[in-house]
């Protein structure tokens, strides 16, 4: 048995704080060719299930929550709850692959069990059907979920299949923990110092409220879903001509978005109106396919008050490396490393205690995750796309995963379905934002870059 970070147990602790919410994560990959039959289908899955220890384990928790969640081998195990088929009505567009996805995605999976789930979708149009992989986020983040989906895949797909792992967590002895109290001791006065530099914007960002939009508030059991799609040789032309990073682009489409949503809906795309949750991968390359979650996070305001593309770029670039030089993610990290040493219980009613106080200060998520480089296969058939999803929660009314795969960056956008109705306008406005900076970037004109509409 390995047990649950402070991070994996958060994700339980959430959930369990709002009956409106689901944290499943994953992705739709949608794949050329007839399905595959049940059996056929089956039995890659059986090899799949042997070979990943951790889709073969469930969640026990201690009583009074004295000590972490543990995995355990689940002693029932049986692969038929986790596989299910459906298929699309007629005509199979996008349209009802995407209403499909929202409903999947609302479900939570079942704690009797393992917690991951794959459905296959029959009947897409031009020839074509899905498969859906859901897993807890307690099980995975964004990368590790995307080596659970590449481990499903054919072995000749321009790569070995990997091999994905548990994490390294265990029950601590006695002795080695008197042993980590000693270190941990030692360290606290420098490590406090440094934390400290670095955590005070952060919680002073997650604690303060923005100016009121709508897109922060209550939300219900329902959801929308939207995608976006871009060239990644569009975006690298973006990246070059104007000296930033893939990322600094994908979040100034997004800032553009957001602008324009706000705008048609009447509120004024002013200043400090749309704090964004950026994610942070802290994985290292050696553990790229452990099942659990490395991640700590940022806390930029996207700049919507900026109306220049190529000036709102400049300022998602100066504003995230400014939040990156102050070290944020990696207090974050330290704070969940000394997490791990705490009682769990302390942490587990902490948490409880944090979620139940309903955030103002934080408007949106936004994740990047880099995805497969070559082509992919499954039982033979290409993947020819690969959908990202994520959940909505803690009054977030719309969240957007951001994934490359071969020469392709997709947005998956979900929204809650009462304060959301206009989420295709997202969509649109990230392929618009991206469209208009590829243009600027064709002409070489650049833009005069006002300081004061930097945020810095």
């Amino acid at each position: 048995m390995t047990g649950l970070g402070p991070l994996d147990s958060g994700f339980m602790e959430l959930e369990d704080t709002d009956r409106h919410i689901s944290l499943g994560i994953g992705a739709v990959a949608i794949l050329a060719g007839p399905a595959p039959t049940r059996a056929e289908f089956t039995a890659a899955m059986t090899s799949s299930s042997a070979r990943n220890i951790r889709l073969r384990q469930r969640v026990r928790r201690a009583t009074l929550d004295l000590s972490a969640p543990v995995w355990e081998d689940d002693p029932n195990f049986d692969l038929a709850h986790h596989l299910r088929w459906t298929a699309l009505p007629e005509p199979g567009d996008e349209a009802a692959l995407r209403e499909l996805v929202a409903t999947e995605f609302e479900e939570r999976l079942d704690r009797d069990h393992p917690l991951w789930q794959c459905i296959v979708v029959e009947h897409l149009a031009d020839s074509r059907w899905a498969l859906i992989i859901k897993a807890h986020h307690s099980m995975v983040d964004g990368v590790s979920g995307i080596s659970l989906f590449t481990s499903f895949c054919d072995s000749d797909s321009g790569t070995t299949a990997p091999r994905t792992t548990t994490g390294t967590r265990r029950r601590t002895g006695v002795f080695e923990m008197a042993a980590q109290g000693i270190r941990l001791s030692l360290a606290t006065p420098r490590i406090a110092i440094d934390m400290a530099r670095a955590l005070i914007p952060v919680v002073s960002a997650a604690v303060t409220p923005t100016v009121e939009s709508s897109f922060n508030g209550p939300i219900g059991r329902q959801r929308r879903y939207a995608v976006a799609r871009a060239s990644l040789v569009d975006i690298g032309e973006i990246r070059a001509a104007f000296d930033v990073t893939v990322n600094d682009v994908a979040l100034a489409a997004v800032a553009s978005a957001y602008r324009t949503v706000l705008y048609k809906r009447g509120e004024e795309p002013t200043a400090k109106k749309i704090r964004i949750l950026v994610p942070v991968s802290m994985r290292r390359e050696d553990a790229k396919y452990v099942l659990d979650n490395r991640v700590s996070a940022m806390l930029p305001y996207l700049p919507i008050e900026v109306s220049d593309p190529v000036e709102r770029l400049a300022a998602v670039h100066r504003r995230i490396s400014r939040h990156r030089s102050r070290g944020e993610a990696e207090a974050e990290k330290s704070v969940l490393s000394m997490a791990d040493r705490l009682p769990f219980a302390l942490v587990a009613w902490t948490l409880r205690l944090a979620m139940h106080y309903p955030q103002h200060g934080v408007s949106a998520l936004a994740t990047n995750v880099p995805g497969p480089t070559h082509k992919l296969s499954l039982l033979g058939r290409e993947v020819m796309e690969i959908l990202p999803c994520i959940p909505i929660a803690m009054r977030l009314r719309t969240t957007i995963a951001i994934l490359s795969y071969t020469d392709r960056l997709t947005f998956g956008i979900t929204g809650d379905y009462d304060t959301t109705p206009d989420i295709d306008l997202i969509a649109e406005g990230i392929e618009h934002g991206i469209t208009e900076l590829l243009a600027r970037a064709r002409t070489g004109v650049a833009s005069v870059i006002r300081t004061e509409d930097l945020g810095l």
